[in-house]
This record gives C-alpha cells, sequence and structure tokens, in this order.
C-alpha cells in the first residue's frame, strides 16, 4: 500500500486456474480481490495457467513452477484449485525465499495428503469461508485467515410495484450440485399458484446436466413459466435482479455461497439449504430462512406455498434485505484483511 509515496509498494502476483470456464464463486472472488487490492494501492499482477488443475500434469506444473519463479514478485497468491496439485512446487518456492499464500475457496480435506502437504508448505492460507478456515485450523494447517467475499455497492433498483406473479430466481451454473432438477420439480407442484422462475448460469458447465434440467421444464409444462437465460452478465443481469422477488440457493453443497450476498445487496430475501455454508453467507439479516431439503420435494413445494400465501412473510423479508444491503461487508474490506495477511508474512 501507498500513502504519499512513504509506504512501499506491495506488489502481489496472482496465480488463477483457467480451467473454470463459466461463472463461478471463486472466479467472481478473484477478479473481484484483483481490483479491489488495486483500489487499496497494491500492484498486482495475474497470471492464468490452463491444465488439467487441480490433479494437473506434469508439463501444468512446471509452468506453475515458472509463474512462482517470474517477475521476482515479493508475493505470490495462489488459487487453491492449483496449488492442492503441486506441493513440491510450492515447497521449491518456499525454499527460494518467496511468500507463497494459498487462497481456499473450498475446505481442505484429510483425504487428501496431495493437497494437504501443499498447503502446509504454504506461507499461510486465505480462506473464503468460516467452514474452509475451520478445517484448515482443523487439520493443524499454520497462519489462517479468513477473507470472506464483499460485494459491490448495493444497487438501488426502482419500485417493483405490483406485479401479477411472484418472481423467482435461481443463479448459478446449472450443474448437479446446485440441484435446479430438484427446484423444477417443486415449482411443478405449484402450477396452481402464481409465479414465474429464471435460472440464470451457464448450460455449458455440465451440458448433460443441462440438457436434462430443460427436459424436465418441459416434461412438467413449465416452458411458460421457467425460464433458462444461459450465463449473464452487467446489465443483463441486473435486469434479471431487478425483476426478482425471492433468490434460492439450494445447492447440496456449498463452502460459502457468494450469490446470496449478491441477491442481499439487490435487496432481494435469499433461501437456502440447511446445512451448507450458505447459511454463513445469509447471516442473521432476516432476510430469508435456511430450509430442511432432507426429507425431499415436498419440504420445497411446503416452503413455496407458505412463501407465496404468506404477505406479511413477503414484506418482512424483503425489507430484511433492502436493511441488509447497506450493512454488508465491500470488496475493500476483503482487500484489507488479504493485505493485513500478506504483508505481515
Amino acid at each position: 500500500m501507498s500513502d504519499g509515496g512513504e509506504q512501499p509498494l506491495v506488489k502481489i502476483r496472482m496465480i488463477l486456474p483457467a480451467n473454470v470456464r463459466h461463472r463461478s464463486g471463486g472466479n467472481i472472488y478473484n477478479a473481484r480481490l484483483a481490483e479491489a487490492l488495486r483500489a487499496q494501492g497494491a500492484e498486482v499482477s495475474i497470471c492464468t495457467l490452463d491444465g488439467g488443475w487441480p490433479s494437473g500434469t506434469a508439463g501444468d506444473r512446471s509452468r506453475f513452477a515458472a509463474a512462482l519463479a517470474g517477475e521476482g514478485q515479493a508475493i505470490y497468491i495462489v488459487d487453491g484449485l492449483i496449488a492442492s496439485g503441486a506441493p513440491t512446487e510450492i515447497e521449491t518456492a518456499i525454499t527460494a525465499g518467496r511468500r507463497v499464500w494459498v487462497l481456499l475457496h473450498v475446505p481442505p480435506s484429510a483425504d487428501d495428503p496431495l493437497g494437504t502437504r501443499a498447503l502446509r508448505a504454504a506461507t499461510g492460507l486465505l480462506c473464503t469461508g468460516s467452514r474452509t478456515a475451520e478445517a484448515a485450523r482443523s487439520l493443524g494447517l499454520g497462519d489462517v485467515h479468513l477473507a470472506t467475499p464483499g460485494v459491490d455497492r448495493p444497487t438501488r433498483p426502482g419500485p417493483r410495484g405490483a406485479a401479477a406473479a411472484a418472481h423467482f430466481i435461481m443463479v448459478g451454473a446449472l450443474l448437479p450440485n446446485k440441484d435446479q432438477i430438484f427446484f423444477v420439480d417443486a415449482l411443478a407442484r405449484i402450477k396452481d399458484l402464481a409465479w414465474t422462475a429464471a435460472l440464470v448460469g451457464s448450460t455449458k458447465a455440465d451440458p448433460s446436466y443441462a440438457a436434462a434440467v430443460q427436459e424436465r421444464i418441459l416434461r412438467n409444462g413449465l416452458e411458460k413459466r421457467v425460464k433458462t437465460t444461459g450465463e449473464l452478465s452487467g446489465p443483463a443481469l441486473e435486469d434479471q435482479w431487478n425483476w426478482a422477488d425471492l433468490s434460492l440457493l439450494i445447492s447440496h453443497s456449498e463452502s460459502f455461497g457468494m450469490v446470496v450476498q449478491e441477491s442481499l445487496a439487490h435487496g432481494i430475501p435469499v433461501v437456502v439449504r440447511k446445512g451448507t455454508g450458505a447459511v454463513e453467507a445469509l447471516g442473521a439479516h432476516g432476510a430469508g430462512e435456511a430450509i430442511d431439503l432432507s426429507a425431499g420435494i415436498g419440504s420445497l413445494e411446503k416452503f413455496l406455498r407458505r412463501w407465496l400465501s404468506d404477505a406479511a412473510l413477503r414484506e418482512g423479508w424483503q425489507s430484511a434485505a433492502e436493511a441488509a444491503s447497506s450493512v454488508l461487508p465491500r470488496w475493500e474490506d476483503t482487500a484489507r484483511e488479504v493485505l493485513r495477511a500478506v504483508v505481515a508474512s
């Protein structure tokens, strides 16, 4: 960080995977963090590495080793998807006197000895959620820091007015873990109520699952009420947020769930699956609920019927979400936490 030229410029090289090509939480976090670090005065260069991460080939690891050796950067932040498959390269860089921090988006596992070895060799770990940080500490890994995602400055859409039908939104690539089919099957049980829905996310991350989602929409006769938009960003995504009345993230597993905070930043309440890391992102704002879906589709159907029929519940959640949008952490807060950690190392 610089202060009128009195403090030395912090130079950071971020080494990120290029083989996750859809709009993922990890990719968004990495991009927003880089922008926020620059805004805090750090000089940030980005090196993207294609390859078969997290395992990687010998050639992939050789390119990673070259990235760690390049340009004499003082501090390296390496995405965990790369780091977990390359412990030797990290150990070599550390021996050469380099500071190598690993940015962990998902909890490490004791069943991955190669990954654990890589994390143990690193200067320290930057964890994007409490579950990830707790898992790292439980493995005895040192210098663990929490760097939860921020949000952009809250968007202030115009008044939504009284729509004829409530609009649900589910933002995320069409993937089995996100369980869009479960959602579609629940919607098929509430055809008697007024609603529409949008599934916003890449259909190319897993084309076979995306095709299965579309087939289920057609089978249930929902093609006029449930739309798959593909991956969106910028104004097109903002338009989708501005239409939404309720956001859902019912993934089987989430280390955090950045889209939950994005929903709240837009003043939209959220429903998440109980027992996942998305509960942390939802927080205690009163702007949604973590629901138990272990009983099957009927549990989601029951919830959706309750929400659609209870005007007081909808209005209370809406007000709480609008209030939450003003108090959520910003990306500059995330950047400050990261700089505090890596500069002190």
